[in-house]
């Protein structure tokens, strides 16, 4: 509550102290606080972007992987393995950041041209970063259904696959969607390894080649730059509480897929 009261506060002063109209700063396209132009569309549109299609790609393949650690590999197999990926977990944002930067950019530039920063180089490198979230949370999910309905399903004569396709993933359903939403909410939190491969340009982004910047991006790279208490700074706090509010809704997503499974 306090924070949200002091990001309130910090980021209403642009609308209430300075007259700039809720609506344009929302909707509209030009961002350049010094020239007094306060358009947020284009970071709010890249964030949203590089955090649907990073989620909407890593999904598939971390409930592949987690259904073959839990229900085709051996046991042996998931004793290893999962340590693994929560050790991938843990890995400092910066060094995937560096990764995309030495291995992703050089290689987008050799297969597209161009520069290689842009909105494909920010998805890949969150992608990188919420697989693992995503792993290991499904993995969870799934272990936590009960064993007899696995017995139950196979006593009725229905297959591995059957079991996996009818049993598993529909009592399992609530717990990969909040893995999903979970592993979003941090790519869209994401700040300095997006900002290493994005390319930071406050426009709209016109193809997943351009450059672009996202909202935590804009921050990180532009609070250190104004001085406390002008419209540009307050601005920034305005960034700021507009991430705030999506990290709230994600949160919120969460405990209604919650609420419905437990339902």
């Amino acid at each position: 509550v306090t924070i949200l009261v002091f990001l309130a506060s910090k980021g209403l002063s642009l609308f209430f102290k300075y007259g700039v109209n809720v609506w344009d700063f929302l909707s509209g396209t030009d961002w350049s606080p010094k020239k007094g132009f306060y358009g947020a569309l284009p970071m709010i549109v890249t964030s949203f972007g590089v955090t649907m299609m990073a989620g909407v790609v890593a999904l598939p393949l971390a409930l592949m992987v987690a259904l073959a650690v839990t229900e085709i590999l051996p046991a042996t197999f998931r004793k290893v393995t999962q340590p693994v990926i929560e050790l991938l977990v843990g890995i400092p944002s910066v060094v995937y950041g560096f990764v995309g930067l030495t291995v992703i950019i050089p290689v987008l530039r050799q297969w597209f041209g161009g520069t290689g920063f842009g909105m494909l180089a920010a998805t890949v490198v969150l992608f990188l970063m919420i697989v693992p979230t995503m792993v290991s949370m499904t993995i969870d999910t799934l272990l936590a259904v009960p064993e007899s309905y696995r017995m139950a399903s196979r006593g009725l004569g229905a297959t591995r696959w059957q079991t996996i396709y009818r049993t598993i993933l529909p009592s399992a359903t609530g717990g990969v969607l909040t893995a999903m939403i979970f592993g979003m909410a941090r790519a869209f939190g994401e700040a300095l390894a997006v900002q290493m491969v994005i390319g930071n340009a406050s426009i709209m982004p016109t193809s997943l080649m351009s450059s672009a910047a996202t909202l935590t991006s804009v921050l990180t790279t532009g609070i250190g730059n104004t001085v406390m208490g002008t419209a540009a700074n307050d601005a920034l706090w305005s960034l700021a509480l507009v991430l705030l509010v999506m990290s709230l809704f994600f949160n919120l997503a969460m405990r209604l897929v919650n609420r419905n499974k437990e339902g």
